[in-house]
């Protein structure tokens, strides 16, 4: 039985998400966070918004984590797992594209979102 090679699509895929899970926790925190949590928002408000950002980061190292596991293992094949955060990312992407044209505001987050998304699928194709 021949061995499946490594999944060039998902290994670059988890590393554009490993540099943006980085980027939206430090970066984000600095630019983002911190100034909410300094403004008058209810402690509520902040609570909430804290942890939805941070759920964010955890999803972002979560899938980063399995595109490059599966990405560079020759044997397994993960192909559903890789589908599903690859349909998340596009749906991710296509979010940011539509509140940038309804708020009339370039929200660049699509433009890592959305090649994750791509290399996903595409790779997803690749190891079927």
């Amino acid at each position: 039985m021949k061995r499946a090679s490594r999944n060039s699509y998902w290994i670059v895929a988890g590393i554009i998400n490993s540099f943006t899970a980085l980027l939206h926790l430090i970066s984000g925190q600095i630019d983002l966070v911190n100034p909410l949590l300094g403004s008058n928002l209810s402690i509520q408000l902040k609570t909430e918004w804290l942890g939805a950002w941070h759920i964010v980061t955890a999803i972002l190292f979560v899938s980063s984590y399995y595109l490059i596991k599966y990405g560079l293992n020759k044997t397994s094949r993960n192909s559903e797992v890789i589908q599903l955060i690859g349909i998340l990312y596009l749906l991710f992407s296509f979010v940011f594209i539509l509140s940038s044209l309804y708020m009339t505001v370039f929200a660049p987050q699509w433009i890592l979102l959305l090649p994750i998304g791509v290399l996903s699928l595409i790779g997803n194709r690749y190891a079927n």
